[in-house]
């Protein structure tokens, strides 16, 4: 069996849990480190990975890497890696990149130097003098990082995040990677009451309701190593028919509810695209005067903060009045994710756990105050 390794970037904050999704995949080799997750695998693995990774943001192939202190040096080090392996004579191969804490600190000049070693090596190998890139999408992408260079072929092409079911957002939309997290840290499973008293686009109650089906984010769209040789068709086939059959049948009780009704017809909208219109109830409601579902659940949600939406003050005062109001809600962990540093001041509690994760570039907490099953009383 072919034996590759991937390179799995995600969003800081949420490498742990992008290891132990990608454990579940049975992918092997699995190491975590800052700001992406390392494992290996063959075509099916890479096959997986696209179609079931919740929370990681795409699937790079390792093709090496070598010191690059200097432009010869890494033109060397490009032109001496078998891209051919890869790259067919048609194939397209764009450049990008990024470089930190190096000597080569300039991403447009690493990224021509890239694409001229890339055209040297792969002119030579297949006998042309000008290489036509008319065929499939074999995206180079290198990290230059303390004088090192690691280059991969991006197999995913748009982000894992970009599951095909939001076609439009509202003013300040969740990434779906992170919602999945948020759902994942909040530990729900399908079998809890879920709620989203701000659900805008309606991002976390689908991503909820994707997570309490067992349904594979990726089934509704392509990826650029759909193209590839290396990935044969018949793995795709396999790998979507299997993940269908580890989906579950059930009813779920996922509610979301927003001010905006521009935003709950968004969201409706999303949610038929992602297949789940009918796991999801979406209502109009205020946050602070919403009556909560009876028997207790989980209540998951992104309020509006100052540099999100509305101005701080005015987030603040809905901090004070949204913690008035859950105080009194028994049966509910509430998980709630804020770029405001006094966020328990003026909810009035201190969490029982947080969590830092990056909303965009954003940083922010997860606030964590549990009091229903599981959680402490």
């Amino acid at each position: 069996m072919r034996e590759w390794k991937f390179a799995v970037p995600c969003l800081f904050g949420l490498e742990g849990l992008v290891g132990e999704e990608l454990r579940r995949l049975d992918v092997r080799d699995v190491r975590v480190e800052n700001g992406r997750v390392w494992c290996a695998g063959g075509p099916a693995e890479l096959a997986r990975i696209n179609l079931c990774l919740r929370m990681g943001e795409r699937a790079l192939v390792w093709l090496g890497g070598f010191q690059a202190d200097s432009f010869e040096a890494l033109f060397q080090g490009v032109r001496a890696l078998p891209l051919e392996d890869w790259i067919p004579r048609d194939g397209r191969f764009p450049v990008k990149g990024h470089c930190l804490d190096a000597v080569l600190h300039s991403v447009p000049d690493c990224q021509a130097i890239v694409k001229k070693a890339a055209a040297d090596r792969l002119g030579g190998r297949y006998g042309l003098r000008w290489l036509p890139e008319t065929g499939a999408l074999y995206q180079l992408q290198f990290a230059i990082v303390r004088d090192r260079c690691d280059l991969f072929l991006d197999a995913s092409g748009a982000g894992l995040h970009k599951r095909g079911y939001r076609a439009v957002g509202n003013e300040a939309p969740l990434r779906e990677t992170l919602a999945a997290a948020m759902v994942q840290l909040a530990r729900y499973r399908g079998r809890d009451t879920f709620l989203d008293p701000f659900c805008g686009s309606g991002t976390i109650p689908i991503e909820a309701a994707l997570t309490a089906l067992n349904r594979a984010p990726g089934l509704g769209r392509s990826f650029s190593a759909e193209h590839w040789p290396a990935v044969p068709a018949e793995i795709w086939r396999q790998e979507r028919a299997a993940a269908r059959d580890r989906e579950f049948r059930g009813e779920y009780r996922i509610f979301g509810s927003d001010l905006d009704e521009r935003s709950l017809e968004i969201a409706r909208a999303n949610a038929r695209k992602a297949g789940v219109e009918g796991r999801i109830r979406f209502s109009r409601a205020d946050a602070v005067r919403l009556e909560l579902p009876e028997g207790g659940g989980v209540l998951v949600g992104n309020p509006p903060y100052g540099e999100r939406m509305l101005d701080r003050k005015a987030a603040q005062e809905l901090y004070r009045r949204l913690g008035r109001h859950l105080g009194a809600a028994e049966g509910w962990n509430v998980y709630l994710l804020s770029a405001e540093p006094e966020f328990e001041r003026y909810f009035g509690r201190r969490a029982d756990k947080r969590r830092k994760l990056y909303n965009g570039m954003l940083q922010c907490n997860l606030y964590m105050y549990l009091q229903g099953r599981g959680g402490r009383r």
